[in-house]
């Protein structure tokens, strides 16, 4: 294949990916931008059974350095 093949293949290449403009999920956008899931305060109530286990020291949220 010569040159001009392959120059014109990446030319259909870019100009296809220029102009293909999929379908926007804007709710998973929202997600990712927020940092907030729906299923977050489904998840909340079982973190409470769980809270026997965990140590308090004071020291949450402090580095040990």
């Amino acid at each position: 294949m010569g040159r001009g093949r392959q120059k014109a293949k990446h030319t259909k290449v870019a100009r296809e990916l220029k102009y293909f403009s999929p379908d926007t999920n804007y709710d998973a956008l929202e997600r990712e931008l927020t940092g907030h899931d729906h299923l977050d305060d489904q998840r909340v109530p079982d973190l409470d059974k769980w809270a026997e286990y965990v140590e308090d020291d004071g020291t949450q949220g402090r580095s040990a350095v």
